[in-house]
């Protein structure tokens, strides 16, 4: 244990490291490292209902004050809906309280009149993006081909409504395709975009750590599988999201390895010139009130650590704000309140109203399914911040409200 004396000189330490953030735009991993490593143990015992702890409050600070120097004081959101089209899945992830089999009374695999119908009433409510992914169902074939059938799925939606932008297919689905139809993640990936897909989610990332991924996800593609994908998508013009499943029995060091990956999977899309890259990071604390019991033990904590979420948001800004510009919280997972509240600590986005939402839902979470675009512009404007609709791609929509 930390005597007084340790704290208060790892404090003063953070402090200074702090100061010389503005000047070099960012931190250094082995910054990030000290900083998660120091604050965090603070966040754990600390009230967020408090006046926050002097090391907190800083690193508050120099992330909203970064995120002030590189976005702006605008906060974005996009009107969209989540659709996930099949909860039938081949694997067991240990945190998913998603996944059914196929003899499941309450399994789903959603018909293509029942999701574009879900496209038409989105549409109708102004929605410009359709978020789709769903579970890993082997049946889910046209004739023999699994590509067949997702190509299907894009055509359908992409011929009826040309204008929305389908952002779909974790990089998790594209190596399920791959694998079932014996392609390339290059074919696939072409394939796709040329259909119709436009972006990629960067889900399935969970922590891009293998000993990590060897407990909560052993089933999922490996951490160079997923890094390899998701280059090919920028390399071949689809840009994706990053995310990171935080909160459960990763450490410090973890995630600032798996940052350092975004960051060079970021800086490489950059330096190659491809004509696509991350457009955002997410950050997806871990919600486990109905995940699978062994993760539930393993964790400890049923809901989100608002403090320590907004920590790791904070280092998140500080790390990789030069090279992913926008960040933005989970209210799904936080609550509106919670994910109002991290943008003061680095983030300039609120996400979208997603309209329905399932795989953290059905975990357990709070925040609600869907979040109506007036409650997210009076969430912004709490703060004092200026709120603007935006595209998936982030180009500006209308004016701001």
């Amino acid at each position: 244990m930390q005597t007084t004396g340790a704290i208060a000189r790892h404090e003063a330490q953070a402090f200074a490291e702090l100061e010389e953030v503005l000047a070099n735009n960012g931190i250094s991993a082995p910054q990030a490292l000290h900083l998660l490593t120091t604050a965090l143990p603070v966040a754990a015992v600390s009230d967020p209902q408090d006046p926050l702890p002097p090391l907190l409050r800083a690193l508050q600070t120099a992330s909203d004050r970064l995120r002030q120097q590189q976005v702006g004081d605008t906060v974005t959101y996009v009107v969209n809906r989540n659709i996930n089209f099949t909860n039938i899945c081949e694997q067991h992830c240990g945190f998913c309280a998603f996944r059914r089999d196929a003899t499941a009374a309450d399994a789903y695999w959603l018909d293509i009149d029942r999701i574009l119908g879900k496209v038409a009433d989105a549409v109708a409510q102004g929605a410009t993006e359709i978020c789709m992914q769903g579970g890993l169902n082997p049946a889910a074939k046209e004739g023999s081909s699994t590509l067949r059938y997702y190509q299907s799925l894009v055509r359908e939606i992409k011929t009826a409504f040309p204008g929305v932008h389908l952002h779909a297919f974790s990089p998790q689905e594209i190596q399920f395709i791959a694998r079932e139809d014996g392609l390339s993640y290059a074919q696939v990936i072409d394939v796709l975009h040329q259909t119709g897909v436009d972006s990629m989610p960067g889900t399935a990332a969970e922590v891009l750590v293998d000993r990590v991924r060897s407990r909560i996800c052993p089933e999922k593609i490996n951490t160079a599988t997923w890094l390899e994908i998701v280059e090919t998508a920028h390399r071949l013009g689809v840009w994706t999201t990053s995310t990171m499943l935080c909160g459960h029995i990763e450490t410090p060091a973890d995630q600032v390895a798996h940052l350092q990956h975004l960051q060079r999977l970021q800086q490489k899309a950059l330096e190659r010139d491809y004509p696509a890259r991350i457009t955002e990071f997410i950050l997806l604390p871990y919600v486990g009130e109905l995940a699978p019991k062994a993760m539930r033990q393993w964790v400890g904590h049923l809901q989100p650590q608002l403090l320590p979420t907004l920590v790791l948001t904070a280092v998140a800004r500080l790390f990789l704000g030069q090279w992913i510009v926008n960040h933005q919280p989970s209210w799904v997972k936080l609550g509106l309140g919670g994910a109002t509240m991290a943008l003061d600590w680095g983030c300039n986005d609120l996400g979208g109203t997603l309209m329905e939402e399932h795989i953290t839902s059905v975990a357990g979470a709070q925040g609600g399914t869907g979040v109506s675009p007036a409650n997210l512009v009076a969430a912004i404007r709490s703060l004092g911040r200026t709120p603007r609709q935006r595209t998936t791609l982030y180009a500006l929509v209308g004016e701001p409200r």
